[in-house]
């Protein structure tokens, strides 16, 4: 089960973000995380690899979901 505040990472290990909320079946990553560059993403949950350990892994690298989340928008 996804959570508030889970790290979500890529395939690589890179970091993605960290998780906000979810809405209409896309994560909504926190805009206060560095990477997130003051702004909402959003990752559809297909992208989801697995949820284990308190961590969110993606089946895209961290920059694949950089790439989707700029789509999504």
């Amino acid at each position: 089960m996804i959570q508030e505040q889970m790290p979500v990472v890529g395939s690589d290990g890179g970091h993605v973000g960290t998780v906000d909320h979810l809405e209409d079946q896309r994560i909504k990553p926190t805009k206060t995380d560095p990477d997130a560059q003051g702004r909402h993403h959003c990752l559809h949950v297909d992208s989801i690899a697995a949820i284990a350990d308190g961590v969110v892994r993606l089946n895209l690298t961290a920059p694949e979901a950089e790439d989707e989340e700029a789509v999504a928008h």
